[in-house]
């Protein structure tokens, strides 16, 4: 008896398939990958494979000194008459 299995540990899910008398072994991973679609182990995998970190608190308060100058920056040119104070969107 052949068994051929998957199993990830943060995911809690096995496919396995068990082999038969008579089945010959491309017909064995035929039905084991039939199952592991089946299931749905690949697209969540795969959402885990390119997972992005949490910002640091570095990173945020950068972020939002950046975001503040800028903004800082825009009242003035409005003040000095260098930009309108509500931006012309064209049509699409």
């Amino acid at each position: 008896m052949k068994r051929v299995g998957y199993d990830r540990v943060s995911l809690m899910i096995n496919a396995e398939v068990v082999r038969t008398n008579n089945e010959n072994n491309v017909n064995l991973i035929r039905r084991f990958t039939k199952r592991v679609q089946g299931s749905g182990i690949l697209p969540r995998v795969r959402s885990l494979r390119y997972a992005s970190r949490k910002a640091s608190e570095y990173v945020k308060k950068k972020k939002t000194l950046k975001v503040l100058k800028r903004r800082e920056e825009i009242t003035d040119l409005i003040k000095m008459g260098k930009m309108p104070e509500h931006p012309v969107r064209g049509k699409k």
